[in-house]
C-alpha cells in the first residue's frame, strides 16, 4: 500500500532520528573504550528493526538446509540488492558479527560515517587500486576475528528487480580469505521503496531465502568465474529467476 505524503514524512523523520540516536550511543560508547562487538550487535539489531517497523514492513526466514554459522571459521554472506533495507533485513537476519562493506562515500556522512567505522563495517575504495589492496588486508584480519561481511556481488542496486551482472571484487576477498559463501535471496524488499525514489509503500512481506553454503576452498584461483557462476546460479534460484 502506497504511503501518503503524512506517512513518508514520518517513516523519514524517524528514521534519520533513529540513526542518529543509534549513531550518537556507539560514538559515546567507543569514546570511553566501554563498546563491545556484542553491544554493537545489539545496537544494529536494534536500528534495524526500528527501521522496518516504520514502513511496518513484515519479513520470513527461510532456511531449510538449517544453516548455522560455526566458530572459527570465516564467511561472507552476498546477496541480491534491491533496496536500501536490504541492510537492516540482513541485519536481523544474521544476528551475531555481520558487518557491511560500504562504499567510501558513506563514511563522509557526518555521525553516521564516523559511527560505522566504529562499528567495524568496512569500507572499499573502487577508485583507487592501491586503496583497495589495504582495504582488503583489514577485511581479511577483521574476518580473522569473527567479523562476517555482507557483500551485494552486484554493486549496486538493481533498478528492475533483475540481477545485475556481479562485479569479482567481493569473490577476491571470500577466496583469499577461505572463506564459505552464504547465498541469500531478499524477495520483495524492492518494493518496500523503489530506488531513485521516495515513493515508500507500508505492510510490504519480504521472503528472505538462505540457500546451501558453497565453499571457496573447492575452487582454486582459476575456478574464480565458475565460483561467480554458482553463487549466481543460488541466488537466482533462491528468487525464481531465471538463468540469464
Amino acid at each position: 500500500m502506497k504511503a501518503n505524503k503524512l506517512q513518508r514524512a514520518i517513516i523519514m523523520v524517524r528514521s534519520l532520528w533513529t540513526t542518529f540516536w543509534i549513531s550518537s550511543k556507539v560514538l559515546l560508547k567507543n569514546t570511553f573504550g566501554t563498546m563491545t562487538r556484542e553491544w554493537f550487535d545489539r545496537q544494529r539489531i536494534i536500528w534495524g528493526s526500528r527501521m522496518l517497523s516504520y514502513p511496518q514492513v513484515s519479513y520470513t526466514i527461510h532456511n531449510p538446509l538449517n544453516v548455522e554459522i560455526e566458530p572459527q571459521h570465516s564467511y561472507v554472506v552476498m546477496s541480491n540488492h534491491a533496496s536500501h533495507y536490504d541492510i537492516p533485513l540482513l541485519f536481523l537476519t544474521f544476528p551475531k558479527g555481520l558487518r557491511m562493506i560500504a562504499k567510501k562515500e558513506l563514511f563522509k556522512v557526518p555521525i553516521w560515517g564516523a559511527a560505522m567505522k566504529a562499528g567495524e563495517i568496512m569500507v572499499v575504495d573502487r577508485d583507487d587500486r592501491r586503496q583497495a589492496i589495504r582495504d582488503l588486508a583489514i577485511a581479511k584480519e577483521k574476518m580473522a576475528t569473527g567479523i562476517m561481511p555482507w557483500i551485494a556481488p552486484e554493486g549496486t542496486r538493481t533498478r528492475t528487480g533483475e540481477l545485475l551482472p556481479f562485479k569479482k571484487g567481493g569473490f577476491m576477498i571470500a577466496m583469499e580469505t577461505g572463506a564459505t559463501i552464504i547465498p541469500v535471496g531478499l524477495k520483495g524488499s524492492g518494493a518496500i521503496l523503489p530506488p531513485d525514489t521516495w515513493d515508500f509503500n507500508i505492510k510490504e512481506h519480504v521472503d528472505i531465502y538462505i540457500g546451501k553454503p558453497i565453499d571457496t576452498r573447492n575452487y582454486t584461483r582459476k575456478q574464480r568465474d565458475e565460483l561467480m557462476q554458482d553463487v549466481e546460479t543460488s541466488i537466482r534460484s533462491l528468487l525464481g529467476q531465471a538463468q540469464a
